[in-house]
């Protein structure tokens, strides 16, 4: 499904995921379509199977080993996920611990968490005192995101038992609705925006970006005024601008500090803050002139009968690549029609 970046996903709970099983068999590629099921160079939807890895410029199925290779190449990796799928999280766990073992320093930044958690968020990872349920007060999990904390625990515990970043990619929510209920310009002038840094940054308004997310607000969000379209698209804006601002100054961060080992950011959100290189992607380039080299994976949950709509989004280039994974517990994603 093309996410709205404004909709609000339905919480459901799944079973936490030991991250030792995961990383073993994800690493070691059992419990995935094997390597010499792949066909490359085919285009055949007829041969799609849940953990193949699609090409979007050409139709192929990638081999898996080779494009984990070729993702060490990229500064910002973007994956854009199913929220609360945890086949999406192990995804995420496959290309972290593929890249961790091959001695890259990895930053992870994640939409479920806000700027004002982050200061919780580093005590934590760096094994701090708190326990988890002292943590998710102190990073205003429930304020800032919901739902079950254990659907997306495995890549805090990656980053915990690694001593690795995890950057709080999120402008707080109550930011964020403020803009969605006043609009931008009000916003821009009180005191919580110039609180968060945000008084010298640009929000571009691009037409290719208007054009896309406001047609998913309409089709998604059905009956709503112009206003309300309006604010929610301006809300939308500041969010993916946010974001870009953290990871751009982060990867200044990981360039200027650089002392010889090589360095990626995982980006980690939902799949409409990625697609078509728009919301997020195109405002980091925009922020570094373009002189950044990132990919896009786009994670869908596939079964036999949604070939289609896998084809419409391969059309579309909704992503550099698209992950299929297997079916979440919440079922097929529904597209707005």
């Amino acid at each position: 499904m093309l996410q709205v970046v404004f909709c609000v996903a339905i919480r459901r709970c799944e079973p936490a995921i030991r991250l030792g099983i995961v990383l073993y068999l994800l690493v070691m590629g059992i419990g995935c379509v094997p390597e010499r099921q792949a066909v490359l160079g085919s285009s055949n939807s007829g041969e799609w199977q849940p953990w193949q890895v699609l090409e979007t410029e050409t139709g192929r199925v990638l081999s898996p080993s080779e494009w984990l290779k070729d993702l060490e190449s990229y500064e910002i990796i973007y994956l854009g996920e199913e929220h609360h799928n945890k086949y999406h999280i192990e995804a995420a766990v496959r290309i972290l611990g593929r890249l961790f073992l091959d001695g890259i320093q990895l930053t992870i930044g994640m939409e479920m968490f806000g700027w004002d958690g982050q200061s919780a968020l580093d005590d934590y990872v760096s094994n701090g005192q708190a326990g988890k349920n002292e943590f998710l007060e102190q990073v205003r999990w429930k304020q800032n995101w919901g739902g079950a904390f254990e659907d997306y625990e495995p890549l805090v515990t990656f980053a915990r038992d690694r001593q690795l970043s995890i950057r709080a990619m999120n402008p707080p929510k109550p930011l964020i609705r403020r803009v969605g209920k006043l609009g931008l310009e009000q916003v821009r002038q009180e005191s919580e925006w110039a609180f968060w840094g945000m008084q010298q940054e640009e929000i571009v308004d691009d037409p290719a970006y208007r054009t896309r997310i406001l047609d998913q607000l309409r089709r998604c969000h059905g009956g709503g005024t112009e206003q309300d379209y309006r604010t929610m698209y301006e809300a939308s804006m500041v969010r993916d601008e946010g974001m870009a601002k953290t990871l751009v100054a982060r990867l200044k961060e990981l360039r200027r500090d650089k002392i010889g080992s090589r360095s990626v950011i995982v980006s980690y959100t939902g799949g409409g803050h990625i697609q078509y290189n728009l919301p997020v992607p195109m405002r980091v380039a925009r922020r570094l002139a373009g002189q950044v080299k990132q990919t896009t994976i786009y994670l869908t949950s596939f079964e036999a009968g949604r070939t289609s709509d896998i084809q419409d989004l391969m059309q579309e280039h909704v992503a550099d690549y698209i992950w299929l994974t297997p079916m979440g517990r919440q079922g097929p994603p529904q597209r707005c029609r």
